[in-house]
């Protein structure tokens, strides 16, 4: 064996030792890094003089779930209010793939060229898992977002409809005291958000596709008759016979439905978003119905509806979240909710016994 040292041709450089995950300022002083609470004044002057900047932070600051942010965000609203209530508010839904937002693009490009203003309040759907959302709305619509005269603002669903309506009006107020003409709500899709976007808006528009099948079976009759307005997109090209098909068709079955409260006749159109066709056409059906409805009384007796709606929703959900927030109530829940997985009780009973608590000390 030999004497020498053995040396391997395995070199082992010295490691870098590892960066500490949290930034070390934070741990010298986590003050310096403290949310700064927003100046509602200089927030609401900012609003009413259209600065996009300050209309996006303030809808950012009502979409806050913290606690610590309502007072400041109510009071915001209040201070905005006197200056809301002067916009038309259009709601627009479809099915996938409808093109809600081409069409509202082209549709609100139309409407500053004569010379409107133009807010967007997208929603987008939100991951029940993660809660997050693409919130894509403002890409697709780049020409629209560039411009001065429009504001675009997509907003995440949270998984809840009812804070959805709740948080978009209190945004459509923002954006009225903004200045702005003409409000766009485009909901997610065909499904139970419609619902509570319709008491929400003065006009509610329904998009559609020619050449899917059956016509009349891709739309619940519940959407079909809140409809004011069904629009048959993208009917151009070779879709465009199939499309002028598809208006017949819903034509005939908007004659079964029942004669609106406010004297009007839903009809049906085709247009095509991508060629700027029927937008015209789409727009003076909307003008003929702000003239009825302002002149037999429904459009401000819909107003007052919505009003009083909302007053509902919100004593609902104030409810439900002092409940669910409640720390004697939580307890209680965790310990039934062991016995209703143990067989020992039902949801019933448990349910029962979890609101004769609640209410035992509200009396």
């Amino acid at each position: 064996m030999s004497d020498k040292p053995y040396k391997s041709a395995l070199k082992v450089n010295p490691g870098v030792e590892k960066p500490d995950q949290v930034n070390p300022a934070l741990r010298q002083g986590k003050k310096k890094f403290a949310r700064e609470k927003p100046d509602v004044q200089k927030l609401f002057e900012g609003i009413r003089k259209s600065d996009p900047t300050a209309l996006g932070r303030g809808i950012t600051l009502i979409e806050s779930t913290l606690q610590e942010d309502r007072p400041t965000a109510q009071q915001l609203i209040q201070m905005c209010l006197p200056y809301s209530g002067n916009s038309f508010r259009l709601g627009i839904t479809g099915v996938p793939g409808v093109g809600k937002s081409t069409f509202i693009e082209s549709f609100g490009l139309l409407l500053i060229e004569k010379g409107k203003r133009v807010a967007v309040l997208a929603i987008d759907p939100s991951s029940l898992r993660t809660k997050g959302s693409i919130l894509g709305d403002k890409t697709r619509m780049e020409s629209l977002g560039n411009h001065r005269d429009a504001f675009i603002r997509p907003s995440a669903s949270a998984g809840t409809l009812g804070g959805v309506a709740r948080k978009t009006r209190e945004s459509m107020i923002l954006c009225e005291a903004a200045g702005f003409d003409v409000i766009f709500i485009e909901t997610v899709g065909v499904g139970q958000s419609e619902t509570a976007v319709s008491n929400l808006v003065d006009f509610f528009l329904l998009l559609m596709l020619a050449g899917g099948g059956d016509e009349l079976q891709g739309i619940k009759r519940g959407i079909m008759e809140m409809a004011d307005l069904v629009v048959i997109n993208k009917a151009d090209g070779d879709n465009l016979k199939r499309a002028q098909m598809a208006v017949q068709e819903y034509k005939q079955a908007l004659h079964l439905f029942p004669s609106l409260p406010n004297g009007w006749q839903p009809d049906v159109l085709k247009a095509s978003a991508i060629q700027n066709e029927g937008l015209e056409e789409v727009w003076n059906q909307i003008s003929s119905f702000l003239n009825l409805t302002k002149e037999n009384g429904f459009f401000e007796k819909n107003r007052q509806q919505q009003a009083l709606h909302i007053l509902d929703e919100t004593i609902h959900t104030g409810i439900t979240e002092h409940f669910f927030n409640h720390p004697e109530i939580n307890q209680l829940m965790e310990s039934l909710k062991h016995q209703i997985l143990e067989k020992k009780i039902s949801p019933y009973e448990a349910s029962e016994q979890l609101l004769s608590h609640y209410l035992k000390g509200k009396k």
